[in-house]
């Protein structure tokens, strides 16, 4: 079923949502074959890619880290910038060649992208090659379109979705460490975002599902989940069964996992009573993801942000105040249409003001299908990359300011993995979300390690394990 053609203002429809519990009998019928994965974008696409893996696996295939030895390649996209669609695209010439020279290759694209109606029409159009094109909304039906390909474009996206599916399996990435979808969707249509388009409207998992999920990660020898959605603090107004995230995030508190995270958050729906609450259990991070987009009152306006920099600020202060030792980041975003060099300045001042943790930065990026699309966009490109590149020298000034306040302290670090940085180290982070690089062997992944920090970047820290301190 393929809506290429209905409006995308179809996803503000309110519907009842229904649950459906998903039960799918895979055969292990491709096995000997292999799959190639690629995912582009934040972390609800790297969580989809886990439930990709589990169909392709199940179905027999194994996984393959070189594209031409792939008999499957599965592209999950990401449709928030423009430069994540030219990545896919870029990388689909590549596909195109392999299946010039393996006709029975299999090509696939998810994700984001692919809720478009003009990308899929460009994709029905101009390449002809791909075999499969599957929504956000309905991964699950992945394995009955490979069962189906047979060299004609099958395509299966719904433009809107009024299900939430419970008993989803995943194959994760990580023995440690596991996202946790609690809703689905936005809301809050901020006008430079495609999100509410691609992902659909707010749909929150019932509590109790997502409980038992997170003692089955307990019991299963997990020491962290972060719960996932699109604006977590949203969670729960759209079930009026008298909880919301505050009481959720108790709740998941009292089971005992070792470490809870969760993103991202909207300053909109940030409670006094979620503030309460991870400020009360040590479990729960003291680590906050709070985009502010912009320091200007008149543009966060035009994004349809609903808060002033006076009202953010005064959360900001809340959280620093009651949550100890928290640390905080923020997303911000340069050049959004009509932004004035007062206005970026504005943005530097909220940056100077709350001295972040760090921050993900960006140059606006126009969507189709957003309201933000149709607005006078006046200021060159040029101008837009010297903003950034002054927004950055000023995040990195606190970001560094904020690692080198760690040097030579001890803290607690759940290592995740092999570091990237050298033989005979490992990597993990520490509670406030903070990278370190560790002297240490692999016996310490999968544990949370007591630290001695020795260097400070301004994106990592270095330590040296204290082994005596390691906790299981």
């Amino acid at each position: 079923m393929v809506l290429p053609d209905l409006c995308l203002e179809r996803n503000r429809e309110k519907t009842d949502i229904e649950y459906i519990n998903l039960d799918l009998d895979l055969k292990p019928v491709f096995k000997g074959k292999k799959y190639f994965l690629r995912t582009y974008g934040c972390q609800m696409n790297v969580h989809d890619s886990e439930e990709i893996k589990y169909y392709l696996e199940n179905l027999g295939y194994d996984a393959c880290d070189t594209l031409e030895d792939a008999d499957i390649v599965v592209l999950n996209t990401c449709a928030i910038r423009e430069n994540a669609k030219d990545k896919v695209y870029g990388y689909l010439g590549r596909c195109k060649h392999l299946k010039s020279l393996k006709k029975d290759l299999i090509i696939c694209l998810a994700g984001c992208l692919m809720q478009e109606p003009h990308e899929i029409e460009n994709i029905r159009q101009n390449h002809p090659y791909i075999d499969i094109i599957v929504g956000t909304h309905n991964l699950y039906d992945l394995p009955k379109l490979i069962a189906k390909a047979s060299g004609k474009q099958n395509i299966e996206v719904y433009s809107n979705s009024d299900k939430v599916y419970e008993n989803i399996r995943y194959s994760r990435d990580s023995k440690i460490s596991a996202w946790i979808n609690i809703a689905y969707g936005c809301d809050k249509f901020c006008t430079y975002c495609i999100v509410p388009y691609t992902r659909g409207r707010e749909r929150s998992r019932k509590m109790e599902n997502i409980l038992e999920e997170v003692k089955y990660l307990k019991n299963h020898g997990y020491l962290e989940v972060t719960l996932l959605g699109q604006n977590v603090n949203a969670y729960g107004k759209d079930l009026n069964l008298g909880y919301d995230f505050a009481i959720l995030l108790e709740e998941v508190a009292k089971i005992g996992i070792a470490r809870i995270r969760f993103v991202t958050s909207h300053p909109w729906n940030f409670t006094d009573q979620m503030i309460d609450v991870i400020a009360k259990y040590p479990n729960i991070m003291p680590y906050i993801h709070l985009p502010i987009q912009s320091g200007s009152d008149d543009i966060l306006k035009k994004m349809n942000r609903k808060y002033t920099i006076e009202e953010y600020k005064e959360l900001f202060n809340k959280i620093k105040k009651k949550i100890k030792n928290v640390s905080v980041t923020t997303d911000i975003i340069v050049g959004f249409p009509g932004e004035t060099e007062e206005d970026f300045q504005k943005t530097l001042d909220i940056v100077e003001y709350c001295k972040y943790d760090g921050a993900y930065t960006f140059i606006y990026s126009k969507r189709v299908g957003t309201s933000a699309a149709k607005m006078p966009d006046p200021t060159p490109m040029s101008e837009k990359e010297e903003r950034l590149r002054r927004l950055n020298e000023v995040v990195n000034k606190y970001s560094l300011m904020n690692n080198q306040k760690l040097l030579n302290k001890e803290v607690e670090v759940l290592v995740t993995g092999e570091s990237e940085k050298g033989s005979n180290k490992v990597c993990g982070y520490t509670d406030t979300f903070k990278l370190v690089n560790i002297e240490g062997n692999k016996d310490l992944i999968g544990k949370i390690v007591k630290v001695k920090i020795i260097d400070a970047k301004s994106f990592s820290l270095d330590g040296i394990a204290l082994p005596e301190e390691v906790k299981n």
